[in-house]
């Protein structure tokens, strides 16, 4: 937790994070807030805003008493929106550098497979 970013919503992308890597699967039970709290030495406040947070975007539900549990397909709608982001993100500006220097896609492909290969 050392983001410019507000905890709530590291701890929510923390969240996030496990359920698209498999490591917290659908229909299991989440981190409380005071195990979170405890985990991450935060108030317990901020750890419920991150998981009223995934509430909110209906990727947890409550079973009263027992706790928070990951939502059936949560995983495919993240996976979804990341993509979404993704694109806004890195491959709009991408395109747009690409037109200005006239760029074609074969090109990037050429790119694309000149850099994988580097890594």
């Amino acid at each position: 937790m050392d983001d410019a970013r507000p905890l709530f919503l590291q701890i929510a992308e923390q969240i996030e994070d496990s359920i698209i890597d498999g490591s917290l699967p659908e229909e299991t039970r989440a981190p409380s807030t005071n195990e979170l709290a405890a985990f991450h030495r935060i108030n317990p406040a901020t750890a419920a805003n991150g998981i009223n947070k995934l509430v909110a975007d209906g990727l947890l539900y409550k079973r009263r008493g027992v706790g928070m549990f990951v939502k059936a397909g949560a995983r495919q709608e993240l996976v979804e929106r990341r993509r979404e982001a993704f694109g806004r993100t890195f491959i709009a500006p991408l395109l747009a550098e690409a037109r200005r220097l006239e760029m074609d896609a074969e090109d990037l492909k050429k790119m694309i497979d000149t850099w994988r290969d580097d890594l």
